[in-house]
């Protein structure tokens, strides 16, 4: 600010403006761990009883800190449950914006998302580890965090078209993207709720999703 003096020190380097490629200052660093630790917190009492039976109050004291505290972190008692999809919000935009030279996005998107079921990623439902069919029991069996999670899919639908070019054929081309994500991520995580394993969803599940990109790139045309 106007009439402050440049500070030195460790402080000085903890504040400075940082580029995107930049380690996290110390700063940035607590605040992260101090996100994951209230989120793990709230998830586990969310999972032992219900999210609705749990207070943020509850989560607060469980956390050591205050309400308000808790509140400046997470705006809502949803964001304590979706915080750990907060980091997978614009990543078919970053994905997009990494593409490699005379890659399409649909073709990188389609690569991210095998590689992601190889890997059992379980933003993609192909997951059978038992606390994460846990937690997806939780959030889909909750009205209000599935409300809430259209919302962070709004989000990554509006980033992905600012990554294509934010013109309206850009911001529909989004849309359809993240609509067939959505789809093929809870047809995998429907499959394995149902008791079968992801190493035997995983040959359906790819084939579906070479369909999805199909039909997207015929719908789309070569964008």
């Amino acid at each position: 600010m106007s009439g402050e003096k440049p500070r030195s020190g460790a402080a000085a380097d903890e504040d400075a403006p940082r580029g995107p490629n930049a380690p996290m200052s110390l700063r940035e660093r607590k605040k992260q761990l101090t996100y994951q630790a209230v989120s793990d917190a709230a998830i586990a009492m969310f999972l032992e009883r219900g999210f609705d039976k749990v207070s943020v109050a509850e989560v607060a004291a469980a956390a050591d800190i205050s309400k308000p505290t808790l509140f400046r972190y997470f705006p809502s008692k949803e964001d304590l449950a979706l915080h750990r999809f907060a980091d997978h919000e614009d990543e078919p935009a970053r994905v997009v914006a990494a593409r490699a030279d005379g890659e399409s996005p649909l073709d990188a998107l389609r690569r991210h998302f095998l590689d992601g079921l190889e890997r059992r990623d379980p933003v993609t439902g192909l997951c059978d580890v038992p606390e994460v069919l846990a937690f997806h029991r939780l959030l889909y069996g909750t009205p209000s965090l599935v409300a809430r999670l259209y919302a962070y899919q709004g989000r990554s639908e509006a980033a992905l078209a600012r990554a294509l070019g934010d013109r309206v054929p850009d911001r529909l081309a989004a849309g359809q993207i993240v609509a067939v994500l959505r789809i093929l991520a809870l047809d995998n995580w429907q499959r394995i709720s149902a008791g079968r394993s992801a190493d035997q969803v995983y040959g359906g599940a790819v084939e579906a999703a070479e369909l999805g990109f199909a039909q997207l790139r015929s719908g789309l045309g070569e964008r």
